[in-house]
């Protein structure tokens, strides 16, 4: 469907269904761009190729949205964002999304008025120390100096335990992922903590990766997940479906190469619901039928995309763990659709 076609169907259906006049949606549309808040640079989760083209495990779900939204993945302006400045950006209209590793807590929440609309990820804080340190575990860095990224949970994350267990500890504040790992390989800081994802995928690109181990320990609870304005339900409504369309995707066999065949001949009415073939749910979110089959059709359902970003046909190769599907014995899990 044309760009310009779209625009028209996407907006009679949300004043069909009685949407805001003045939200997000009609926003995005009129721009007939996604302003996505994203890492300066996280490798498989959100960076520039050698091209300058984003590529990442989180971009996927900016490019998805778009598609769902406006019918062109591409149709996204990248905003890099440090964690200091990212919540402002959001709050200010800067940026319609976020999707930027950030962490699920109460006060984000809360107190700072967002609204996360799922999980993409479940990490966990660790630490990442030269092998020539001598130390295998956390509580063997009493006093050492901690390369820390500033106005996260992380930092905090870090305060807690130290405290708890007794031990001291020199912060040594970075603003960017970026900053952080230049700061560590120069000897400024004994210890890099962060998302035990983050330091993986970071380890893997140290020009000695094997110089440098990940203690065992994982010290927090970092859900990580997009999230938009409170404020703005049909909005919220939107990222959510879009990242519940490619978990049930990944769930049904639904895939990239495949979605358009399993659309046209679906035998499963779940299938059917999702891909736009029966009922009505794109109408229900303001958009029109066929939303979910373009979001998967970007980079493949949520499985698809973990693979080839950040686990088993990435650099990264990172194990699927927690973040494998309920079926499988992890937390990826979808409300249905119906």
């Amino acid at each position: 469907m044309k760009k310009n076609v779209l625009f028209s169907t996407l907006a009679a259906l949300g004043l069909a269904a009685g949407m805001a006049s003045a939200g997000t949606l009609e926003d995005v549309l009129a721009k007939g761009e996604l302003a996505c808040g994203v890492s300066t640079g996280t490798p498989g989760f959100a960076y520039p190729d050698a091209e300058g083209r984003w590529q990442g495990f989180d971009i996927a779900i900016c490019r998805a949205v778009a598609a769902a939204v406006l019918g062109d993945g591409d149709a996204v302006k990248f905003v890099p964002l440090t964690s200091k400045v990212r919540f402002t950006a959001l709050a200010s209209g800067e940026v319609d999304l976020l999707a930027r590793n950030t962490t699920w807590t109460f006060s984000r929440d809360v107190d700072l008025k967002q609204t996360f609309v799922g999980v993409n990820y479940y990490d966990g804080q660790g630490f990442m120390v030269p092998v020539d340190l001598g130390v295998s575990s956390v509580l063997e860095l009493d006093g050492a100096t901690i390369c820390i990224s500033t106005g996260t949970t992380t930092e905090l994350n870090l305060a807690d335990f130290f405290r708890v267990n007794g031990m001291s500890y020199e912060p040594v504040p970075v603003e960017t992922g970026a900053e952080a790992q230049q700061q560590y390989l120069a000897g400024a800081c004994d210890v890099y903590t962060t998302d035990r994802s983050a330091l993986a995928a970071r380890r893997t690109a140290f020009e000695t990766p094997d110089d440098h181990m990940l203690l065992p320990e994982i010290i927090s609870k970092e859900p990580l997940g997009p999230l938009v304005r409170h404020g703005d339900d049909n909005w919220a409504d939107i990222n959510m479906w879009v990242l519940n369309a490619l978990i049930t995707a990944e769930e049904l066999g639904v895939t990239k190469a495949n979605a358009a065949e399993m659309g046209a001949s679906a035998k499963n009415p779940e299938v059917g619901r999702l891909l736009g073939t029966e009922g009505s749910l794109g109408a229900m979110l303001g958009l029109d039928a066929d939303w979910a089959a373009r979001a998967i059709d970007v980079a493949g359902n949520y499985g698809e995309i973990f693979a080839n970003t950040i686990g088993e046909n990435s650099p990264i190769g990172l194990a699927r763990g927690v973040n494998a599907l309920w079926t499988d014995g992890g937390l990826i899990y979808s409300p249905p659709f119906r």
